[in-house]
C-alpha cells in the first residue's frame, strides 16, 4: 500500500511499503526510542500508578455524603480572603 507523504499542499516522495513492513518499521522506532529514552517509560508508568492511587482514594473517601455548593464556596472565599 503506497504512503503519501504529502504536508501542507506540497508534494513529497510517495513510499511503497507493505502493511508488515511499516509494522516492523514502527516497532523498531518505539523500541529504539524506549531504548533511548527509558526516562520516558518510567514517567508513563509513574503517572499510571498515580492514577490508580488517586482513583483508589477516590473510591475510599466517597461516602455517598454530599456537601452544599453554598458552604464550598463559602469556605473558598474564605480561604481566598484570608
Amino acid at each position: 500500500m503506497p504512503v503519501d507523504l504529502t504536508e501542507g499542499g506540497a508534494e513529497m516522495a510517495s513510499l511503497n511499503m507493505s502493511e508488515s513492513e511499516l509494522e516492523q518499521l514502527i516497532k523498531r522506532a518505539i523500541i529504539s526510542t524506549l531504548t533511548e529514552r527509558s526516562d520516558l517509560l518510567e514517567s508513563a508508568v509513574t503517572e499510571a500508578i498515580l492514577d490508580m492511587k488517586l482513583g483508589l482514594a477516590i473510591e475510599e473517601g466517597d461516602t455517598g455524603e454530599y456537601v452544599d455548593e453554598k458552604l464550598i464556596k463559602l469556605k473558598a472565599m474564605t480561604v481566598i480572603t484570608d
